[in-house]
């Protein structure tokens, strides 16, 4: 991540649209920007990210914010509604939004950002930097639960930290899943199989990442193996849920963010059900990624990544974007302030 912009003194705020985003970041560079924006965290360089949870009908919307301080400052809150219904009534997806990047320094808004493909992006790439020291170096097979866009996204950054083999796709809807694993296997080239036996899927995995609208745990311990990495990143709010408190309780736990976990992740439910205590999680991503606190050591371990989405991965990524859309002179500037 760059520390500075060519755009010091920016002239208007520049709006980037989802073809922006999808045309001037990767997925490479936002798990790097992520990857740092964590080591930051670590070094106490960051505004402390927060998040407001606000339930309306059919769905909900969430602000989460935080900035990174580098030789300048930046800002960004996100805004995204989600309502899971979405797709079959209106034929939308199920979460959109924007996310609002200023300077840090003197508030100004420098740029307006479409936040799906961001939230999608930046997602993953925490995925694949907790994979980078949480699964064993030797993980082939992955399962994805929940075969969606960020299913794919997952699928993509797994396979830039991971040698992937295999790919298990399930999904509550069946057809979904198949068209899932047509669609990735000529993407990736990976043996990407559907399937409908979840428990069986799971148990021929190395790594497993969830990451659904469930607000009912369908995983319990006795579908994991030993030496897995699972990631649950469907969690994002106190209702959801994707996994049996057990999991966590029985295992080892590394978080995001703690304090927000512990507010609306998997942990979330562990601790209401009065199976652990936020003593019990052996590390946040931050600890893992400046070396303060060790990854995998034992091979037979089973790390559990409660991954709810926090705004230092909203606003590393749109930091990268923004330089290099400056750069391109890619978006569209208005005066938001004359």
């Amino acid at each position: 991540m760059t520390a500075s912009c060519t755009d010091a003194r920016p002239q208007g705020t520049l709006l980037l649209s989802r073809a922006d985003v999808t045309a001037h970041l990767d997925l490479d560079a936002c798990i790097e920007a992520v990857e740092e924006a964590f080591r930051l965290h670590a070094e106490g360089r960051t505004l402390a990210p927060g998040v407001l949870g606000v339930p309306a009908d059919e769905g909900g919307f969430h602000i989460k914010a935080a900035g990174l301080r580098l030789s300048r400052t930046w800002f960004a809150a996100k805004c995204n509604g989600n309502f899971p219904r979405n797709e079959a009534r209106f034929g939308m997806p199920s979460i959109q939004g924007l996310i609002l990047l200023c300077d840090g320094e003197n508030g100004y808004p420098l740029a307006v950002i479409d936040s799906i493909a961001i939230t999608h992006l930046r997602t993953a790439a925490a995925t694949a930097v907790a994979a980078r020291r949480l699964a064993r170096a030797d993980s082939k097979v992955v399962t994805i639960a929940g075969c969606g866009h960020q299913g794919r996204a997952q699928v993509r950054a797994l396979s830039r930290v991971l040698r992937l083999e295999q790919v298990f796709a399930f999904d509550i809807d069946a057809d979904r899943a198949r068209r899932f694993a047509r669609e990735a296997a000529e993407e990736s080239g990976l043996d990407v199989r559907a399937t409908v036996d979840l428990p069986a899927a799971v148990a021929k995995s190395d790594v497993c990442v969830t990451c659904t609208p469930s607000r009912r745990a369908f995983l319990t311990t006795d579908h994991l193996p030993a030496g897995m990495f699972l990631a649950a990143v469907g969690a994002d709010d106190r209702d959801k849920q994707e996994l049996d408190p057990r999991i966590l309780a029985e295992n080892r736990v590394v978080v995001d963010v703690l304090e927000q976990c512990a507010e609306i992740g998997e942990l979330h439910h562990a601790l209401a059900a009065g199976l652990m205590t936020t003593g019990g999680v052996h590390a946040d991503l931050a600890d893992l990624v400046a070396g303060r606190k060790p990854g995998r050591r034992l091979a037979e371990e089973i790390f559990v990544f409660d991954s709810t989405g926090t705004a230092l991965q909203d606003v590393a990524a749109a930091v990268a974007l923004y330089q290099r859309a400056v750069e391109a002179g890619a978006g569209r500037r208005i005066d938001l302030l004359g």
